[in-house]
């Protein structure tokens, strides 16, 4: 997967958390889930275009750990959309797997980009 099919993916993600957000029931918990959510899916898209246009190779490493810090923060809402069944949870399951391919992706991207002399620091 190149750069811009990376991008494209990260973008659609977002306008799929959207559509979950949208689709909410109107309560406390579940805006403050919705506003969570909305923040850190939306997000991985927007930090891997900054880490595309990163300066160095350190901050492109910054911008991709950013991103898989927010693919899983976003997972860890979509499960709590799910689990107390503010969600169908069958109406998620997609969306999760997205997410956690993409913490995969950007993960390994950050191995890949992080300085020699951290190979086989632990």
């Amino acid at each position: 997967m190149d750069d811009a099919e990376l991008a494209q993916r990260t973008k659609a993600f977002a306008l799929r958390i959207l559509k979950v957000v949208a689709s909410l029931p109107k309560s406390r918990e579940a805006d403050i889930l919705a506003k969570q959510l909305l923040r850190a899916g939306t997000s991985v898209g927007a930090n891997y275009r900054e880490a595309r246009r990163g300066r160095s190779r350190a901050d492109f490493a910054a911008k991709i750990g950013i991103c898989v810090h927010e693919a899983d923060e976003s997972l860890y809402w979509l499960e709590l959309l799910a689990e107390p069944k503010m969600v169908r949870a069958e109406l998620l399951w997609d969306l999760q797997r997205e997410a956690s391919q993409l913490i995969a992706i950007f993960a390994a991207s950050a191995k890949t980009v992080r300085p020699r002399s951290d190979v086989g620091k632990t």
